[in-house]
């Protein structure tokens, strides 16, 4: 892909669900981006979150979407099942594309895909705003810095009283329903930023009537003997919190730990060093922002948020799910 540097960056959004609401309304404010177009199955639905929005164009299905040649990128806000064929449609059309997480709902799925958009030269990322945090990058760099010694044990919980609607997607096996895919990719994606893919995988969970898992705990192993201790659900509330513990100190986060406004910082001898971010907007200006920097530079994957990093949550996602006995429809 050729660097874009004379001009706003266009971008495309796919869908028109609350999530893509969130990102349009970011995206306004993000210097140099130009909220363009918008493509849901129904023109009625895209033309309104059009008028909502400010975009100038309004599509009424995905490949009219694709066959814009003005459109320089592609936010994918579909529902987990139409990840891979949403963003391959993209990428065959030649869009740049930043996809919902999970990314897929496998890791052959994201193999896929990382595949078609080395092959292609194209830029495309999972939208994993947690990598991309402030605060998370800086946790990141205290670590390897050896600010708490070495680490032994993360810990991170996501969860909450999801839906009582039985047909809600978060339900649905179809629409890859269950916590694991909606929130327990946050918890393993904190854990495999510092750890590293672990060399063990073990999971306990309470699967519904429908077979999915409404709430899931994980105990990874990693090199050196550090664990990972992690949990998400849909059917309890949650502090979701996370800490990191070393041989010298600790790092604890507080509610939404997956993209917090700060972290505490425990060493012996020492008070405590509290660091506070500031955010704007929900978050998703930070994955707005490292796209256009990356296709300004010319570049194919984000070094904050690489593929092989996303590859690898989906491995353990996967190695999750085969422990728990949770199948999705055509795997």
């Amino acid at each position: 892909m050729p660097p874009i540097t004379d001009r706003p960056i266009r971008w495309g959004i796919l869908a028109t669900g609350g999530i893509a609401t969130a990102f349009a309304e970011d995206l306004a404010h993000v210097p140099g981006a130009q909220p363009f177009a918008v493509a849901s199955r129904t023109e009625a639905s895209a033309r309104a979150f059009a008028d909502r929005h400010g975009l100038p164009r309004a599509y009424g299905s995905w490949a009219d979407l694709a066959a814009d040649e003005e459109v320089d990128v592609v936010y994918v806000a579909t529902p987990h099942d139409s990840h891979h064929a949403a963003t391959a449609m993209m990428l065959d059309a030649g869009k740049a594309v930043l996809c919902e997480k999970p990314f897929t709902l496998n890791s052959a799925q994201s193999a896929e895909l990382i595949a078609l958009a080395r092959k292609r030269e194209l830029f495309l990322m999972e939208a994993m705003w947690t990598w991309l945090d402030p605060s998370i990058r800086r946790i990141a760099e205290l670590v390897a810095e050896g600010a708490i010694g070495e680490v032994r044990v993360v810990q991170a919980e996501f969860g909450f009283v999801g839906p009582e609607d039985p047909d809600h997607r978060l339900w649905d096996p179809a629409l890859g329903g269950g916590a694991l895919l909606d929130l327990g990719v946050y918890p393993v994606a904190f854990a495999q930023l510092l750890l590293g893919e672990p060399e063990s995988v073990q999971a306990h969970a309470r699967l519904t009537d429908r077979g999915v898992d409404a709430a899931t705990a994980v105990l990874l192993g990693h090199a050196g003997g550090a664990t990972a201790l992690l949990s998400c659900g849909l059917d309890a509330d949650c502090g979701q919190r996370a800490s990191i513990q070393g041989t010298a100190g600790r790092i604890e986060l507080d509610r939404d730990f997956f993209h917090p406004d700060g972290f505490t910082l425990h060493r012996a001898g020492r008070e405590p060093e509290v660091f506070r971010a500031g955010r704007t907007g929900h978050g998703y200006g930070l994955e707005a922002a490292e796209v256009m920097r990356c296709l300004r530079a010319g570049e194919t994957e984000s070094p904050l948020v690489p593929l092989d990093g996303t590859l690898a949550v989906m491995r353990t996602l996967d190695a999750v799910r085969e422990r728990i006995g949770v199948r999705y429809p055509g795997e």
